[in-house]
This record gives C-alpha cells, structure tokens and sequence, in this order.
C-alpha cells in the first residue's frame, strides 16, 4: 500500500532541543528557534514520505496561535491550514482522501511521569485523561478522527513518552524518538540535523508499511472519562449534551462515533477555557 496524499498535523513541544514554554510561545528569540527547529522536522517528514512516493501534502498548524510557520518554506508544495478558529482544532481538514497522518512534534499527556513540557490541550484545565480507561494525551484523542475516517496515523515524533502512547492506538506506528525526557522542563536532544535525519527515514518507512499499520485501534462505543482542576470546570462541561459528572472534578462521555467523541472532547476544552479565567 503507498500513499499518494499525506495530512500532518503538527504540534511544536515534541521537537528535538525544546524544553521551554519560551520556545513555543511567541513573540520572543527563543521561539523564533522553537519555529525554525519544528519547520526543519516538517520538511524531513514531507522529504521522507515524498521519496516513498508521497505526492500531496496538507499541513495543519495545531500548535497555539496555529501560525507558527512560514508557508513558502514548507516542502512538497505542500497546502497549509493555519490560524483559529477551527472546528477540529489540530485534526481540522483531515478527511477520508487521505491516505495516511502524520503527528509531529508531538508531546505527552499531563498524566504521563516523565514528559516535557507534558499536558493535554489546555494544562490550566485539564488534570487528566483516560480513554476506555488508559491515561491518553492528544495523539490518542486525536487519533478518533483519523479512525472515523479510515486513515492509518502512521508516524509519530517527539519523546520516549509519545512514542509510548501512541502505541496504545497503533501499536505497528512508526514512532521517531527524538529526545529523552529527564523531567517537565529537561531533556537530552538528538542534534537537530541526526532528528530530521531520522525523522526523514521513520516517514519514508511509515508510508512503505502502511498496510501493516492500518486505522487507529480503539474500542467503540468509547469512553473518555476527563479530570479537571477544579469543580466548577466539570460543572461546566455537564452543560453539553451527553456529558455527565463522574465526581468532584471528573466527567464522562460515551459514543459509539469517533468523530462524534472528539467533538464533545473539543468543545468541553473550549468551555473550560473560559472558566479556567
């Protein structure tokens, strides 16, 4: 199986040599290299797949403002979906033409023990969660979407943790290990140029066995079960259908449709957002 369309959504903490907030959130010189490192990583996963025989390629910016890259440098002539507001947030423009997704610079959940700059969509909301019962972080949540379309998430890059966690949906996953996390805010990075190196050969691979890897494995109907920080933040998200207070902090939803769960998922981050002040 090859493919010819290739969907990456890009987020910025899982890139080799970030271990800072001041790397990934602008304006600052700090993240001027943040940018520039995670542009170098983009280009070596559309250069690896291209040489599989990859031909069109959408780039989604799922990092913060999502206008973290300049579009004349992306490689592959590759289209880019950038800025807010998006319906889908970092899965937005995927669909079932596609033939394969790639996660990049990818992070941890927040409830993983050893991640950098470890959290799961909002870190001034989010405690926690779980879904069919094991601890996630966006790469699982995230992967909903690509199982409602079909679409096998065949690479993922960033740390030891990321890769760990992206196993539980695609366990045949091309994972890059960029870096080792040491704590929240340290880690040992790969010289970025042996990163895009490898991070080029893991995409080149993860379009070759694209058969082998096949649509993310979740359960359905599937359950996310949410942790907030505070109280009132889950009381907050039994405002919209279907989601139901599990404890104090906690919620729980339920769907049969992949696609269907991430909408409630996203929309609750939304909420919370405006609770969280």
């Amino acid at each position: 199986m090859s493919a010819g369309r290739v969907y990456l959504s890009t987020d910025i903490e899982g890139t080799a040599g970030i271990v800072d907030w001041g790397q990934v959130l602008g304006p600052s010189q700090e993240y001027e290299v943040g940018r520039r490192l995670l542009l170098a990583e983009i280009n070596s996963a559309i250069d690896g797949a291209s040489e599989a025989g990859a031909t069109s390629f959408l780039v989604n910016d799922a990092h913060a403002t999502m206008t973290n890259l300049p579009p004349a440098a992306i490689h592959g002539e590759a289209s880019y979906l950038s800025g807010r507001y998006k319906p889908l947030y970092m899965m937005e423009g995927l669909d079932g033409s596609f033939d394969a997704a790639f996660f990049i610079a990818y992070h941890g959940s927040i409830g993983h023990e050893r991640a950098i700059l470890a959290h799961t969509y909002n870190p001034g909301a989010i405690w926690e969660v779980q879904l069919n019962g094991t601890v996630v972080g966006e790469s699982a949540l995230n992967a909903l979407v690509a199982l409602h379309h079909g679409v096998p998430v065949a690479l993922i890059t960033g740390d030891q943790a990321t890769a760990d966690e992206a196993r539980t949906f695609a366990p045949a996953i091309e994972a890059v290990v960029v870096k080792r996390s040491v704590s929240r805010f340290a880690a040992e990075s790969l010289h970025p140029r042996a990163a895009c190196e490898l991070i080029r050969a893991g995409a080149r691979s993860a379009v070759e066995r694209l058969g082998e890897i096949g649509p993310p494995q979740i359960d359905l109907p599937a359950t996310l079960d949410i942790t907030f920080l505070t109280a009132d933040m889950a009381e907050a998200a039994t405002a919209i259908r279907g989601v139901v207070r599990s404890s104090t902090r906690s919620v729980t939803v339920k769907d049969d449709e992949p696609l269907a769960l991430y909408r409630t998922f996203v929309t609750i981050v939304a909420l919370t957002r405006g609770v969280a002040g």
